[in-house]
């Protein structure tokens, strides 16, 4: 780093942190990948090197030796019995000879590695008690009605007493998602991996699983409270394909033999996976903060194949980001045909010396967007030319600004019609207002008649309007409607999604509606000390908040859109946990479990899982999923299976009744 300042390199530790915490938190949370894996790779990689060289420097919310993962979890969660965690990568034969060298003697198990979402599926004395996502690897979202709709094989019950926790990968077949988007042109998923992350987002999981978006569902392993191994299969429950193995030289025939295979499975694996075999010695291996060092993930290289390179678009996004994408000769490249790749950003436009004409090498690995691997210069016939990024905008003609170490092209142009109309779809979109009813498509076209200018004009739309539109029919305009009037209770958090502020990811509006603030209006007067002052959110996130609200015309549409009912206000589930009021509340300091079913004594209705964890949190105790003997309280609704109580019994720790537990929480003042 000979000449670099140390504020340079603090400033480029600070913008990869961001940039690898952003795009973690899309591909964990959203199901989404906006780069290859290997710029992905190369990002982390290149954060890693520079915090190895300067430790000093690396900032508190470093992703680095953590497990991949959203930033924040938005639904209701559950403590995992035993953290699920991320796995250690290998790309080469040599990695795993070194993996296997630690471990000579053992017995090794290799099998795919699938690219689904990995889920934790428990079981109470036979009936199924939740299904949750790995999270944050310590807290999991519960996904258990989702599940069941939409995995069919997923069953109700297994012979089994006591609690058996099944693990293992949720995912959508090849076969499925082709289906799907051929019944769904309008609105298609990018790929199944997005699509199965998306089907377990779905607010209605049974509308979900009539339009064809079902899962199949893999176990790596099953195991008994005590640690006991099961094997899935006796439970009715679909292995992921193993072998054995007893040295290195047989697990890398093992991994070869997956690869070869890879292209004829109807489902998308991205590598393999190698762990010790026997429970004992995985366990004996031990753990780092984010890893088990008991098992390793091979991937494989990417596919290549080569094409002619013939034109380059500068498609606008949704911020303003000019992204380059090619038009190639149509090639055959990891199970597709592939027409349109990504070239990324200018700086690796140049580095890799691109050109129109080139013959290329198009790269896709594990389904994520096809891009530009290398030129083939020694093809060239000096027909080619060079790729200029261009000065001013496609859209609306505004010279571009380059930003970052991209040096990405931007336009300023908060009016610009490409702009408008990608923020309009991202309004529109799952994690933001959820317009079920409302496509892309419809988006698009509403744009461009002058309909739909701002988020606003959305809520101004009639049945009347929509039906003048050929192939619009009257129960389709009222749906489309009937969706926007009941997205109109997005809330703060969501509002802060939907805005799409630079640098401001989903995880910051989380962030945000945490750290106490109340109304939209009340974000957009923070200043930068005060967002910085929150936890998480760095100096270049509050500046970019801060400048967001500081604009006329944004001002203006918080405006508008309170005007139209929407509600921009926080919502309770998004509010930070107040334990303050707890004083001296018997739960304080208790380590808790919560079981069964609970009714409130004062209305009589059912009340939550996840509701009656809030409460309890809120009386400054801390829920989790299984009774050990740093257990406190096991508190007990109705209807409780034996295996928690027996257990508790066993080690000594209190049943507590909802009639007591009501009672302390009414103390504690938070019911």
């Amino acid at each position: 780093m000979g000449g670099v300042t140390t504020k340079a390199i603090a400033a480029r530790i600070e913008e990869l942190t961001a940039e690898v915490r952003k795009l973690n938190d899309d591909y964990y949370g959203a199901g989404d990948s906006a780069i290859p894996d290997a710029d992905y790779d190369a990002l982390k990689d290149e954060l890693t090197a520079l915090v190895a060289e300067h430790p000093d420097l690396e900032p508190a919310d470093s992703p680095l030796d953590k497990v991949n993962a959203p930033e924040q979890l938005t639904g209701p969660t559950i403590r995992h019995a035993r953290p699920m965690l991320s796995l250690a990568k290998a790309t080469t034969e040599e990695a795993i000879q070194t993996f296997c060298g630690r471990f000579e003697g053992q017995v090794f198990r290799v099998s795919e590695k699938l690219d689904g979402l990995s889920l934790s599926i428990v079981y109470e004395d036979g009936k199924l008690d939740y299904v949750a996502t790995r999270g944050t690897g310590t807290l999991g979202e519960l996904v258990t009605d989702k599940a069941r709709h939409v995995i069919p094989e997923l069953p109700a019950k297994i012979r089994r007493k006591g609690r058996v926790e099944v693990r293992g990968e949720a995912l959508m077949a090849r076969s499925t998602w082709q289906a799907y988007n051929d019944a769904h042109p309008d609105k298609p998923l990018t790929n199944p991996r997005n699509g199965a992350a998306g089907t377990l987002m779905q607010k209605d999981p049974e509308a979900a699983a009539r339009s064809g978006r079902l899962l199949r569902f893999f176990a790596f392993g099953a195991e008994q409270a005590d640690g006991t191994a099961i094997d899935p299969e006796a439970l009715k429950i679909e292995l992921v394909h193993q072998t054995l193995c007893a040295d290195a030289g047989e697990v890398m025939a093992a991994i070869h033999a997956i690869g070869e295979r890879r292209d004829t499975l109807d489902y998308d694996i991205d590598g393999a996976v190698v762990r010790l075999h026997e429970p004992a010695a995985f366990e004996a291996a031990g753990y780092n903060s984010a890893e088990p060092r008991g098992a390793i993930a091979f991937k494989y290289p990417p596919e290549e194949k080569l094409t002619k390179l013939l034109a380059v678009e500068w498609q606008v996004g949704k911020i303003g980001r000019i992204a380059p994408r090619a038009r190639v000769e149509p090639v055959f490249v990891g199970g597709v045909t592939v027409e349109n790749i990504t070239l990324h950003n200018p700086r690796l436009i140049r580095e890799r010396d691109l050109r129109i004409g080139d013959t290329i090498a198009v790269v896709r690995r594990g389904d994520v967007i096809p891009f530009a691997g290398r030129s083939i210069p020694e093809d060239r016939d000096g027909t080619e030319q060079v790729i200029e990024p261009p000065v001013g905008c496609p859209s609306c003609g505004t010279e571009l600004e380059v930003r970052g170490t991209g040096e990405e092209r931007w336009c300023p142009n908060l009016q610009c019609p490409a702009q408008i109309t990608r923020r309009l779809m991202h309004w529109a979109s799952r994690p933001a207002a959820d317009m079920e009813g409302v496509g892309d498509v419809w988006i698009e076209k509403l744009a461009e008649d002058g309909v739909l200018k701002s988020r606003a004009d959305f809520y101004k739309i009639t049945a009347e309007q929509l039906q003048a539109y050929e192939r619009m029919g009257e129960v389709s305009a009222r749906n489309m409607v009937d969706s926007i009037e009941r997205s109109k209770g997005l809330g703060l958090r969501r509002a802060l999604i939907g805005l799409a502020i630079p640098m401001a990811s989903d995880g910051t509006a989380k962030r945000l509606a945490l750290a106490g603030y109340e109304r939209l209006e009340d974000v957009a007067a923070a200043t930068v000390d005060e967002l910085v002052a929150i936890k998480d959110i760095g100096p270049k996130v509050a500046e970019s908040v801060v400048a967001f609200f500081a604009r006329p015309e944004v001002v203006q549409e918080i405006t508008d859109l309170r005007s139209h009912g929407v509600d921009l206000d926080v919502h309770d589930e998004d509010r930070p946990v107040d334990v303050a009021a707890a004083g001296d509340s018997p739960l304080k300091g208790k380590t808790v479990v919560i079981t069964g079913a609970f009714t409130d004594p004062r209305s009589g209705g059912k009340v939550s899982r996840p509701e009656v964890t809030r409460m309890v949190e809120q009386a400054a105790a801390t829920a989790t999923s299984s009774v050990s003997e740093n257990t406190d309280y096991l508190l007990a609704g109705a209807n409780v299976g034996a295996s928690k109580t027996t257990k508790a019994d066993k080690l000594g720790v209190a049943v507590i009744d909802q009639d007591q537990l009501w009672a302390w929480l009414k103390e504690a003042g938070v019911a």
